[in-house]
């Protein structure tokens, strides 16, 4: 929570509405006076079996498009320019996308999603060749995180805890840690970090 770190800031944003990518990114460097590090860690499931084709509609592959790929590439677009001013002192700028272990294996809540999640480890790996040396770009692809968001979900939970190497889901400060690495590491970019507690290696 941000009213337990001092100096910092919270500002609400819709970003399923691509105009409050610029506002945001705005509210921030007013605020702050600069910007290093851009985490884009928004993100929405639709929950369907991958069989159930017509659950996919239109309007569901757009909603998980707006939320998982365009609105990181937007706050990344709207970001540049402050990230460049900051990497002027001598480190590069940070972005480090929150993608999924889906987006690497054929699992996932719905095929929309992991979709969506895919085409942003891509980008990352595009960015981070189009923005360096200034910005480095990574991703960081969870596997099942014990968060408000997987409620329900009592069978993957089995599933991590019984196959996975680690035996149990991740706790948001996994992922928190991992992502802070990348982003103290000034040489990392264009890499896909999968945490999913080798979950992936069965």
């Amino acid at each position: 929570m941000a009213v337990e770190l001092p100096g910092a800031s919270y500002h609400q944003a819709d970003l399923a509405d691509v105009a409050h990518a610029g506002e945001l990114v705005q509210a921030v460097v007013a605020h702050h006076g600069r910007l290093d590090v851009l985490v884009n860690n928004a993100g929405e499931a639709a929950r369907f079996p991958h069989a159930d084709l017509k659950a996919a509609t239109p309007e569901v592959w757009r909603r998980m498009m707006d939320v998982n790929l365009i609105a990181p590439w937007m706050l990344i677009a709207e970001a540049e320019q402050a990230l460049r001013k900051s990497a002027e002192g001598g480190r590069p700028a940070s972005i480090v996308n929150i993608g999924t272990h889906a987006a690497v294996r054929p699992k996932g809540s719905s095929i929309p999603y992991a979709a969506a999640k895919a085409a942003l480890h891509h980008t990352t790996r595009l960015l981070a060749l189009s923005l360096g040396p200034a910005i480095r770009v990574n991703c960081v692809a969870p596997g099942l995180v014990d968060t408000p968001m997987s409620t329900g979900w009592e069978a993957a939970y089995e599933l991590w805890n019984t196959k996975s190497p680690m035996r149990r889901v991740a706790q948001p400060e996994d992922i928190a840690d991992l992502v802070a690495a990348l982003v103290a590491n000034d040489y990392v970019t264009g890499e896909i970090v999968i945490a999913d507690g080798g979950l992936n290696l069965t």
